[in-house]
């Protein structure tokens, strides 16, 4: 299932979640733009190595405090369809979600919830020499405070099963917790997030929004909220 456009309106112009965007997507042009060898070594210093965390003496080398490399992993991609994705998923979901918080909290929401992913991930193989990166941990962060505010809103979805392929509207509920099952049934079989995904990431991001959507939301804006309309 791949969500296409939701039909829950915001109140404001989401500011940030566009920005986050167009960030996320200069710095990916910027990385193309070093070149193959350049890009490696850009990616390589400001991506999350979980053994440069945890065991320096034996870690790939880096320009900051490795501390630093759970904040710029997040806005590093590995290619284009990487990027796209985890774009589609921020436009769709993440305007609601700072709608329902205000611009400010949802920087700092979105942050921690980066954060939370990326120690996640990095718990799961302290050793791991490779090199972490994407936007997708704090993502799901969103994804998890969107699920508890507004799960009976309406997505359409892509459908493919096969050679069966349709659009159809599903409440964000299914569309959501389907998506976290898939994330966890992964991180299962890959036994630590391996096989080139930090599921565990998704997992520990989505975890993190919705225990902190509660601090960061408007208190009129009500847990579990009526569907609301919109045009698709």
């Amino acid at each position: 299932m791949i969500p296409l456009k939701d039909s829950n309106p915001t109140k404001r112009f989401p500011v940030v979640t566009v920005l986050f965007i167009a960030l996320n997507i200069l710095v990916f042009i910027y990385e193309v733009s070093l070149g193959e060898g350049q890009g490696e070594y850009f990616v390589g210093a400001y991506a999350l190595v979980p053994a440069r965390l945890f065991h320096s003496a034996t870690a790939l080398p880096g320009p900051f405090p490795v501390g630093v490399t759970l904040f710029t992993s997040m806005f590093l991609h590995g290619g284009l369809f990487h990027l796209a994705g985890n774009m589609l998923y921020l436009w769709i979901f993440g305007n609601n979600v700072e709608d329902a918080m205000g611009r400010f909290r949802f920087i700092v929401f979105y942050v921690l919830c980066g954060l939370v992913a990326a120690v996640s991930h990095a718990m799961t193989n302290t050793r791991s020499l490779v090199p972490m990166i994407g936007a997708s941990g704090a993502i799901s962060g969103v994804l998890g405070a969107y699920l508890l505010l507004y799960p009976q809103a309406r997505v359409l979805t892509l459908f493919i099963l096969g050679f069966f392929v349709r659009m159809i509207e599903i409440p964000a509920i299914v569309v959501l917790g389907f998506w976290f099952v898939l994330q966890f049934l992964n991180a299962l079989v890959t036994q630590g997030g391996g096989g080139g995904v930090a599921w565990y990431a998704h997992i520990g991001g989505f975890l993190a929004g919705m225990m902190l959507i509660g601090l960061f939301k408007r208190s009129t804006v009500p847990f579990w909220g009526g569907r609301r309309y919109g045009v698709l």
